[in-house]
């Protein structure tokens, strides 16, 4: 099976660089002082060499007589004591530049975490349910990631050319005209070069990129799902579409590698090119007499002292392209908005009693049509059950109460306020829901049912585990409350997962209260404890309860029937039974079991 990948290979450099120069903003003292002290310490990098040229120079002074063996003595004493201090300068000097360098990487990283977790955190229901979790993870990590090699690159690589190559330009060219053009020719070639060649490598970086957080999304999804492979016995196919996905990942990974062949060749020749004229113009001058011994020697060190620098930039550029591939992966996603927006300054929701009104209630998901033309009004403090088949938009109208979605028409109420003119974090938190699939944290038990109230004292946390009928679980276990459930609860069964979340929304003790099939996981003995417990919970709260046991409906004050998004019936099951229709049809077909 062919492996598709994306082709995007567009990465909006303005962009990505506009971003990160934004956060680094926050931090232009730090960045200006390790500026100043870049040059400081390649000024006294090339004081060494300076130096040398001077001992040669005097050297050659003293050989030809031209100055006393007692006035070399004391230039040499000079020299030492210069000798003797620069190291200092140097080691004090890289102890700072390091440590700020340090501290300057580790709050951008910070920055940027903090600011694309909560962004993420923020988008919509739907957001999230068309991106892959491991995609998002890989480039969070990435993209955080990316930010110290970018700053590497900055303050090891780009800074240190261009002070050195400032530096030594303006030293030669005071000795040389013509050897200071090649040595900036030399420099210039070598990096317009290196750029060329980045800049041809950046389709294949992003193909790269693109097939890598394939790969993670694949791994994360295998492992996330590993029971149901391991129910049908699918290892072998999963294993044989990885290999796939990995012999694709290899195949554009040493395309990408593959262009520092043609990178490191030509970087060599044009290095070769720019020593052959460096000697020769070197040579003509010292021939002429236009030049010393020392300034022939210095020449030659201070432009070996740039190669490193060179070298250094260009493993730079290709760190820096790959850097800002890294930024496109994360730095798009603050291009998302949340598709759910609140109005200019609005109101927190208050629910005093907690009657809730659908009006014309129409909805789309992906062109399909869900609802159409739906309405239902819910008294306050009724127990409302919601029954119908699979697909009759059960959940759907779950999921438009807690507003993760907007609606195409009509409006949803509470209280007679409309659910879209407040802020939509105080509508979720007025409500408390029992949802259909109980994902859990990888945390304690006591965490996972305090996480939606965690103000709540100890002893409330413990009433609801009571309740929850979760207390002779928990005694049996070897660290009681505090035994961590496992990611997704995987450590827990799925009634006791159910158990957990009733408890957890018992905590929350809101006014208006969502069963999403609270009880479907939970066997029989179990369910019917739990089942008077909940007719207390529901007492003076508002209910919408969607269920499978007839158990949980039968006590509801008015049980309404879905079908393809509508209304298709509503009453007392005393009431519907007694009707043909769908409600009696589903109840023939299940005979005190299930609805479905």
């Amino acid at each position: 099976m062919a492996i598709q990948v994306s082709d995007h290979e567009e990465i909006d450099f303005q962009y990505n660089l506009k971003i990160y120069f934004s956060f680094l903003k926050k931090y232009k003292g730090t960045s200006f002082f390790l500026i100043g002290l870049v040059f400081f310490l390649s000024s006294l990098d090339l004081a060494f060499t300076y130096i040398f040229k001077l001992i040669v120079d005097n050297a050659n002074q003293l050989i030809h007589q031209q100055i006393t063996a007692e006035a070399f003595n004391h230039f040499l004493m000079i020299v030492f004591t210069i000798l003797l201090v620069i190291p200092l300068f140097r080691s004090l000097g890289r102890w700072i530049y390091l440590g700020s360098i340090n501290l300057l990487e580790t709050n951008l990283i910070t920055d940027i975490k903090r600011f694309y977790f909560g962004h993420l955190l923020t988008l919509s229901h739907g957001f999230h349910t068309s991106h892959k979790t491991g995609s998002l993870i890989s480039r969070l990590s990435r993209g955080s990631g990316a930010v110290e090699s970018m700053t590497d690159v900055i303050i090891f690589q780009f800074l240190p050319l261009l002070s050195q190559l400032l530096l030594v330009s303006f030293f030669i060219f005071h000795y040389n005209t013509f050897v200071g053009l090649t040595v900036v020719a030399t420099a210039a070639a070598y990096i317009v070069f290196s750029f060329y060649i980045n800049e041809k490598q950046r389709k294949s970086n992003a193909l790269y990129n693109n097939i890598s957080d394939l790969e993670k999304a694949n791994i994360a999804d295998v492992f996330t799902n590993v029971d149901s492979i391991k129910f049908f016995a699918k290892e072998g196919e999963t294993n044989r579409r990885f290999w796939e996905i990995s012999e694709k990942t290899k195949e554009l990974q040493l395309n990408f590698w593959n262009y520092y062949k043609t990178l490191e060749s030509g970087q060599l020749l044009i290095v070769g090119l720019g020593t052959f004229f460096l000697i020769f113009f070197s040579i003509h001058s010292f021939v002429s007499g236009n030049v010393t011994v020392g300034t022939f020697v210095f020449i030659f060190t201070a432009f070996g002292s740039l190669l490193s620098p060179l070298s250094g930039f260009v493993h730079g550029i290709r760190t820096m392209y790959r850097a800002i591939a890294d930024f496109e992966d994360l730095f798009q996603y603050g291009k998302f908005q949340n598709d759910i927006q609140d109005k200019p300054n609005a109101p927190a929701l208050k629910v005093a009693a907690g009657a809730i009104d659908f009006e014309n209630v129409s909805f789309k998901y992906k062109k399909r049509t869900i609802l159409s033309d739906f309405s239902l009004k819910i008294p306050p403090h009724q127990k409302v059950a919601l029954v119908g088949p699979s697909g009759a938009g059960k959940t759907t109208l779950i999921r438009l109460l807690f507003r993760l979605y907007d609606l195409e028409s009509g409006s949803i109420s509470i209280d007679g306020v409309n659910i879209a003119d407040v802020a939509q974090l105080s509508l979720r938190d007025s409500l408390s829901t029992v949802p259909q699939e109980c994902i859990l944290f990888d945390d304690t038990i006591y965490n996972n049912i305090a996480f939606s109230n965690p103000q709540a004292p100890r002893e409330k946390v413990f009433a609801a585990i009571r309740f929850a009928q979760l207390h002779r679980f928990i005694e049996g276990l070897p660290l009681k409350e505090n035994t961590i459930v496992g990611e997704r609860g995987v450590k827990l069964s799925g009634g006791e997962k159910q158990r957990v979340s009733i408890a957890r929304a018992l905590l929350a003790d809101k006014k208006i209260l969502v069963l999403d099939e609270a009880t479907s996981s939970l066997d029989s003995e179990t369910e019917h404890e739990i089942q008077k417990h909940l007719k207390a919970l529901m007492k003076g709260r508002t209910s919408i309860i969607i269920a499978h046991r007839l158990s949980t409906i039968l006590s509801a004050d008015i049980i309404v029937v879905l079908d393809k998004g509508r209304v298709v019936q509503q009453g007392k099951h005393s009431q519907l039974i007694k009707k043909p229709g769908l409600y009696k049809k589903l109840w023939n077909l299940q005979k005190g079991g299930y609805i479905g």
